[in-house]
């Protein structure tokens, strides 16, 4: 265990965000398919497979709560779920890499991951899936499945310049994007950026392209030396500890894209002078008694949307759903 984690270092931050499939039908999605099975298969080559857990981010935890929005959110999407009635929600945090057993406070965690399902009126789901990191190491799932494979061919004895350090100084967005991530003290004291583009549609059918920032009350980061201390499971335990205290609240916001922003390449992060609009307000207020096991069969598809909101031009969200798709077949009977 102490040679993977040495191994993987560098990339363990920019492993966060599962890749995929595209849900259209024909020549493309063919495609998008074998794309999906390359980085599945590329994470297991990376992190071995753990027969029951997700390829990447496997290690859990699931609580539960409900999403109010802020009247501000009907502005920008006609949505039902921007609509003020209070929506349920079951909601994963997670350690990225697919290895289960990983202690939280190691490098290797980061950035950690956060998946939201919307149980909407009359049994419909919409998905929201989002990592501690302000913007994504490469731009298509190409890259994203040789960036993996670069990691699982430069092992420390492996002679410079590595695969890995070869991939990063032609990417220069990698090393910027690992810059941005670091250990949370709580799952609750972290911030969570959608790195993704998505387009709202309003009623009057005014159309915008947001990326979506999860906001805490407070955002507590460890030093790496603080992070070492700490207990293998420390914030996995934390949080239900923390919720039978009392609830835990996160601001969903979207924020704007400003003229000339990128909606399709995800490794390019917007100015953080761009407008952001509230949406409204996340409240977990429990754990799951069976979180281990409920987690299992949870899927979080970032393309799972619903009217008022739509997919960007991003490759990376179709991408995204079908390795979440093909890693929840490999992990289920």
């Amino acid at each position: 265990m102490a040679a993977t984690r040495q191994k993987h270092t560098l990339a363990a931050p920019i492993l966060a965000a599962g890749l995929g499939m595209a849900a259209a039908l024909g020549t493309a999605a063919a495609q998008d398919a074998a794309l999906a099975t390359q980085i599945v298969d590329a994470l297991n080559k990376v992190y071995g497979v753990h027969p029951g857990f997700r390829a990447n981010h496997a290690k859990g935890v699931v609580a539960e709560g409900f999403f109010k929005a802020a009247p501000e959110a009907a502005r920008l999407s006609k949505a039902v779920l921007f609509n003020g009635t209070s929506i349920p929600v079951t909601v994963r945090f997670s350690d990225s890499t697919g290895v289960p057993n990983l202690p939280d406070g190691s490098p290797l965690a980061n950035p950690h991951g956060m998946a939201i399902k919307f149980h909407l009126p009359g049994g419909d789901e919409t998905n929201i899936v989002i990592n501690a990191l302000k913007f994504f190491p490469v731009s298509s799932g190409e890259d994203f499945r040789d960036m993996l494979l670069a990691v699982a061919a430069s092992p420390p004895e492996a002679a410079k310049p590595t695969k890995l350090e070869q991939f990063a100084a032609s990417h220069p967005n990698m090393p910027r994007a690992l810059a941005t991530v670091a250990t949370p003290d709580s799952f609750a004291d972290e911030e969570y950026y959608g790195v993704n583009a998505f387009i709202f549609v309003n009623e009057k059918g005014e159309r915008h392209a947001v990326r979506y920032v999860m906001a805490p009350e407070r955002l507590v980061h460890l030093s790496a030396e603080e992070a070492a201390k700490q207990a293998q499971d420390f914030l996995i335990d934390e949080l239900p500890a923390r919720l039978s205290r009392g609830p835990v609240t996160f601001r969903l916001k979207a924020q704007l894209a400003g003229p000339g922003d990128s909606t399709k390449d995800a490794s390019i992060p917007w100015p953080e002078s761009n407008e952001t609009v509230e949406l409204g307000m996340l409240t977990i207020t429990k754990s799951a008694s069976d979180s281990l096991e409920v987690q299992k069969t949870l899927l979080f598809l970032p393309g799972q949307l619903i009217d008022g909101i739509e997919p960007s031009d991003d490759p990376l969200i179709g991408v995204r759903d079908g390795a979440y798709a093909v890693s929840l077949s490999r992990r289920t009977p």
